[in-house]
């Protein structure tokens, strides 16, 4: 543990200063302050240290037997403090240069080359890394530090975690054109959707847990049937539901091409709120800044 005695690197600055030019008006002027002020920092700094530092002539500023000690010690400890300085500008300006993103897949494949590209046009030395992964697994690499930024989906931030939204979504039922929710007349209800086998993700991903935690608020609270298929992409889930595999529910950012052209149907479902909100996410704590904080500016400002 430092003394309390230790002059700060301030100080130093201009005790070294001083004897370079042989006056404090001319190390004041170096350093871009009032030869008032550096004159009543030094008298603190002697009387810090316990014993003169300089002797004031007729010629100017010379340091005493004592002083010479200290500034050539000094000049060690600045050095070495630019050698600290210059590594931490260094790590930063690396830390500034490669941003790496963690982002669910429905983020990920329709919204985030958009914002990406607007990042690109706005930092062209940045380079970015960017992983499309499920909820889990952004939150992972969020809390181990392996990604700067995360975008995730679903009811709630997951523990430990904190963001912000960027985005409202919304879950839709679809099926195939010759499918018989597709020729219903009447919404579905809550519980007929409940009780349906879906072609669905994974458990661990943002739009089942949606749709879980959607059910789970519909009362007397309703669980899902077990999938009738499990798979672990959106356009997997997509390509089932179009081959036929049965219905599912995705994002209608999923799913806007195949609605627009015919080959998908939306079914309605009454009595069940499938909105959800898309959210940046960081690990709690440690807001982004650098390239982060510039895309989740992009992200926060651009219209879904």
């Amino acid at each position: 543990m430092l003394s309390p005695r230790v002059p700060d690197l301030e100080a130093l600055q201009l005790l070294v200063a001083v004897a370079t030019t042989g006056s404090v008006g001319a190390a004041a002027r170096e350093l871009g302050t009032s030869q008032q002020a550096a004159s009543a920092r030094l008298r603190r700094v002697e009387r810090l240290v316990g014993f003169p530092l300089l002797e004031r002539t007729a010629r100017g500023s010379l340091p005493t037997r004592e002083g010479a000690l200290l500034v050539e010690w000094a000049r060690d400890v600045l050095s070495a403090a630019e050698v600290l300085d210059t590594g931490v500008a260094s790590l930063r300006g690396a830390r500034r240069s490669h941003l790496r993103v963690a982002s669910s897949l429905t983020v990920a494949e329709h919204l985030l080359p958009r914002w990406l590209a607007r990042l690109a046009a706005e930092q062209p030395a940045t380079r970015v890394s960017l992983d499309a992964v499920n909820t889990e697994e952004v939150t992972r690499r969020l809390l181990a530090g392996e990604a700067h930024l995360g975008f995730v989906e679903g009811p709630r931030l997951p523990a430990g975690l904190a963001g912000r939204v960027v985005g409202r979504d919304e879950l839709r039922v679809v099926v195939p054109p010759g499918h018989p929710w597709a020729r219903r007349r009447r919404p579905l209800t809550a519980p007929e959707l409940a009780t349906a086998r879906l072609v669905q993700r994974e458990p661990s991903s943002g739009t089942r847990a949606s749709l879980e935690a959607a059910l789970a608020a519909t009362p007397p609270g309703l669980e899902p049937a077990a999938p009738l298929l499990e798979l672990s992409s959106t356009s997997a889930v997509r390509s089932a539901v179009l081959a036929g595999a049965g219905p599912a529910v995705l994002s209608d950012l999923a799913v806007a091409d195949e609605l627009r052209t015919g080959r998908l149907v939306a079914v309605a479902v009454a009595g069940l709120d499938l909105g959800r909100d898309l959210r940046a996410a960081w690990r709690r704590g440690q807001r982004p800044t650098g390239p982060a904080a510039d895309l989740l500016g992009i992200a926060t400002r651009s219209p879904r």
